[in-house]
């Protein structure tokens, strides 16, 4: 069961995050998929192994984001906390992915090549989601190369968050009963 909540609360962290940002009012989307994040850490089975994943997806995150805004390919239409980084909703996003990787996605688990193609198609479809309810837009003449770079970041972010995870399968960090 807490796979399926794990999976739900990602779905609805992701929407309000998305939606939040396209209407300018992502303070509580962010405070509120914040707070399920610390939930998630807290009843994680070994909250320090938790964090540290969570915290190298973070850096993955903002780091890739950034240089697909500084090769002008996407424009987040939010310069929050900074106009030199992606804005601090997506930094949330991608956290809130990395708490799939023990729950909701963790059939994943030792199948690197299934998480690397999925990773690779989902990512860029969410991005695009994501653009089209307002939350960013391609710059002109960056959509092909925007998504195809992101299903490269993508692609290599779900098999390498399991790699900085290593956690056996059998003690998951979320248990489901």
């Amino acid at each position: 069961m807490a796979k399926f909540w794990n999976f739900v609360l990602f779905q609805l962290g992701w929407f309000a995050c998305v939606w939040g940002a396209a209407n300018q009012k992502v303070l509580w989307a962010v405070l509120g998929t914040l707070a399920y994040i610390i939930f998630h850490i807290w009843r994680a089975h070994s909250p320090s192994l938790e964090m540290s994943l969570l915290v190298k997806a973070l850096i993955y995150g903002v780091s890739a984001d950034t240089l697909v805004m500084y090769l002008g390919l996407l424009d987040f239409k939010d310069e929050w906390p900074s106009p030199y980084l992606s804005p601090a909703w997506m930094w949330v996003l991608w956290v809130l992915v990395a708490t799939t990787i023990n729950g909701s996605l963790s059939w994943l688990r030792g199948r690197p090549i299934l998480g690397m193609v999925l990773g690779a198609i989902s990512g860029p479809m969410s991005y695009e989601a994501g653009i089209r309810m307002g939350a960013g837009a391609w710059v002109s003449g960056g959509q092909t190369m925007g998504l195809l770079l992101i299903g490269l970041i993508w692609g290599a972010a779900i098999p390498l968050f399991f790699y900085w995870d290593r956690m056996p399968l059998e003690q998951g960090a979320i248990k489901n009963p």
